[in-house]
């Protein structure tokens, strides 16, 4: 299931889109961001990200005194997807949380696959070594 997409996006819309993404700057090695600069660097507007708060449970930026946010960058990475979804690939909200959310079960997956096949080597390992050990006597 691919999810929602929108129907009526323009040509204009598109390219300013496009522009926008390519001339995002790189993120800073540091380790909060204000809500200002988040949005700068992910090429929004704040208000925007308070909203994408609400609309994506992925993206929950530290909240310090004040109600004061702070991003890290894993939550600017989070934006820059969600911004991609919206604005590039033309989901909706409801469709790019559904891309988001298969996306984690795929993740989910891919780790369970990995502990498993982990799991089947060192066994094998096993076979192999009582193997040896028994060739020796």
């Amino acid at each position: 299931m691919q999810g929602k997409k929108r129907k009526n996006l323009t040509a204009k819309n598109s390219q300013d889109n496009q522009d926008n993404c390519e001339s995002l700057p790189p993120i800073p090695d540091k380790r909060y961001f204000t809500i200002g600069e988040a949005a700068s660097l992910c090429g929004v507007k704040p208000h925007v990200l308070r909203y994408w708060e609400q609309e994506f449970l992925q993206l929950k930026p530290a909240k310090r005194r004040g109600n004061r946010r702070y991003y890290q960058q894993k939550d600017l990475l989070m934006v820059r997807q969600i911004r991609k979804l919206l604005y590039e690939d033309g989901f909706t909200i409801d469709g790019a949380r559904a891309q988001l959310t298969q996306h984690v079960a795929d993740a989910t997956k891919v780790v369970k696959t990995d502990t498993v096949i982990k799991k089947m080597i060192a066994e094998l390992e096993g076979v192999l070594q009582n193997l040896r050990t028994t060739e020796d006597m």
